[in-house]
């Protein structure tokens, strides 16, 4: 990259989310004359593949959003700038600062935050006689009693990748145990309380296929009667179905409420235009810009004295604000890849019924424990 040209890499796929970002690049590159910041789209698919390749082929670009679960692989790989010193995170909320940490050093800067609640379609429960449910037990027979010829009850996105673990974790923090725990009986449990799902119609097996967005288009469709999804959901359903009845509750539960901690952070590489990216971050998390970001988004602001009555008198997203105390994030581990890898792969496994939920955990602690060198 020149002296003066900052390139960015980002994977969202909403295009609400893809205007802020252009419109706070606009804004930055007409206030100065140093620095022209551009942004490129790359798929939430090939995006490690795109960085590890680029880590040898030297095409990098000079800073990335990235998925904060997979910042400590990176940051171990040696591609982050380290910006200890460099940039002020004092009154950033610890989880998301942890995630940008390696071996006591800031390797980024948290975005924003954001976390999973349960959307229902309040239409048709009332239409089925069901109130919200609470446990995994109320969801079963919920899903089922919403499930008809052309309404699914019950689902989440289940890729086989970041994605779909994201959304399936929950099921085994709410039994109390870790995201390393899966051969346990917290983590049979939940894989068990899925294939119910599954096997009872309730939960569409095409999940397996759905993005979180594209599992929202389907509840927007009126396809789906309950989803588990994110804060960042919000924008769109209310600028998409302003008519459509629907509400956020927290996840149901087994032992314990759980949420999954999700959100992006900021990196900057090294070796590229170091300087002229920690300008654009210095402009894009400062008060007003980084506040017109997490409201054209539906974030919440990884910065606790902006994230403090970002959302005063919205109920829906109050619900997640309150919900970020039960979530739950994914390592900070070097090798947190890998660990999802064999996670997401358990899953699908049950959800297609190629495994029982029992071979199906046996063989993800088996891969767990040989990453974790137990």
């Amino acid at each position: 990259a020149t002296a003066g040209n900052v390139t960015i890499w980002y994977y969202w796929e909403t295009e609400g989310h893809q205007k802020a970002l252009d419109h706070i690049i606009q804004e930055f590159n007409s206030s100065q004359g140093d620095v022209t910041v551009e942004a490129k789209y790359v798929p939430f698919a090939d995006f490690k593949k795109q960085l590890s390749i680029g880590a040898s082929a030297d095409e990098l670009p000079d800073l990335v959003i990235l998925d904060n679960p997979d910042h400590a692989s990176y940051a171990a790989m040696g591609i982050f700038a380290d910006l200890t010193g460099r940039f002020d995170v004092s009154t950033y909320y610890d989880g998301p600062v942890n995630s940008c940490t390696l071996d006591g050093k800031l390797y980024g800067v948290p975005f924003g935050s954001n976390c999973l609640l349960l959307y229902y379609n309040e239409d048709m429960l009332k239409a089925a006689g069901c109130e919200v449910p609470t446990t995994w037990e109320e969801l079963q027979k919920v899903a089922e009693a919403c499930t008809t010829d052309t309404v699914s009850g019950f689902a989440h996105c289940s890729l086989q990748n970041e994605e779909g673990t994201f959304n399936f974790l929950p099921w085994v923090w709410s039994t109390g145990a870790t995201s390393y725990e899966i051969n346990s009986e917290g983590g049979i449990k939940a894989l068990t309380a899925v294939k119910n799902l599954v096997d009872a119609g309730a939960m569409t097996k095409e999940a397996i296929n759905w993005t979180q967005g594209d599992t929202m288009h389907q509840f927007i469709a009126g396809n789906l009667a309950m989803m588990i999804n994110g804060t960042w959901q919000v924008p769109t359903m209310r600028s998409e179905v302003p008519d459509l009845n629907w509400n956020v509750a927290p996840i149901p539960m087994d032992a314990q409420q759980a949420s999954g901690l999700g959100g992006e952070n900021y990196a900057v590489i090294a070796g590229g235009n170091e300087e002229g990216a920690i300008k654009f971050l210095e402009y894009a998390t400062s008060d007003e810009t980084c506040k017109y970001m997490m409201d054209a988004m539906g974030y919440i602001s990884s910065n606790s004295t902006i994230a403090e009555g970002q959302f005063a008198g919205d109920a829906v997203y109050e619900a997640f604000v309150e919900e970020m105390n039960y979530a739950n994030a994914r390592g900070p581990l070097p090798e947190w890849p890998e660990i999802s890898e064999a996670i997401s792969l358990a899953f699908n496994e049950v959800m297609t019924g190629a495994a029982t939920p029992e071979d199906a955990a046996a063989k993800a602690q088996t891969t767990i424990d040989g990453i974790l060198g137990k």
